[in-house]
């Protein structure tokens, strides 16, 4: 079985599935009802699917519950090392380190 994405796609899978079985459905009517393909929805549920956010309002409106479910309390720390954005104050020691301003 291939191996989840990143911890956020696992944990955002773990709260797909936790919910659609809440729900009582498969994953093919939480398809039907997201505007998916039913393998979209084993995909992210298995975390191996990097969703839009298209997508992830898709899902979360087939599950009746706000996106924010989904992904609340999921941070930088859960996305791969490589695929990490600088926070603001370390983009801007960086950038006072060579020599430029911040952009407003």
């Amino acid at each position: 079985m291939p191996e989840a994405k990143s911890d956020a796609a696992r944990i955002f899978g773990e709260r797909v599935r936790e919910n659609r079985l809440r729900l009582g459905i498969s994953q093919e009517t939480l398809a039907q009802l997201s505007d998916v393909h039913w393998t979209f929805v084993g995909q992210v549920e298995r975390g191996t699917r990097n969703l839009s956010l298209h997508n992830i309002i898709k899902i979360a409106s087939g599950l009746d519950i706000d996106p924010a479910v989904l992904v609340a309390g999921i941070d930088a720390s859960a996305v791969p090392k490589e695929q990490r954005v600088q926070s603001q104050a370390e983009l801007i020691r960086i950038q006072r380190q060579a020599g430029s301003k911040p952009v407003a």
